[in-house]
């Protein structure tokens, strides 16, 4: 996996960074290297990742509630 379809992913998943540090219970600091290229992403972690992108691209949010508020 490319840092590039690395931070892809993330936005599918509408993660940043710290969700995904928070959910790896890692540090910040190496998501943010594999980010930016000075680390090599792992191959699950990748697998994973990519896993989660395409479900999320498959089933998008439901558009029914955009602008709700509260009565």
């Amino acid at each position: 996996m490319t840092p590039a379809r690395f931070t892809e992913c993330l936005l599918h998943i509408r993660w940043t960074p710290i969700n995904l540090a928070s959910a790896l219970q890692c540090h910040l600091s190496w998501v943010e290297a594999l980010e930016a290229g000075n680390e090599e992403i792992p191959a699950d972690l990748a697998a994973w990742l990519e896993t989660l992108a395409q479900a999320h691209e498959a089933l998008p949010p439901p558009t029914t509630y955009r602008g709700k508020m509260s009565e």
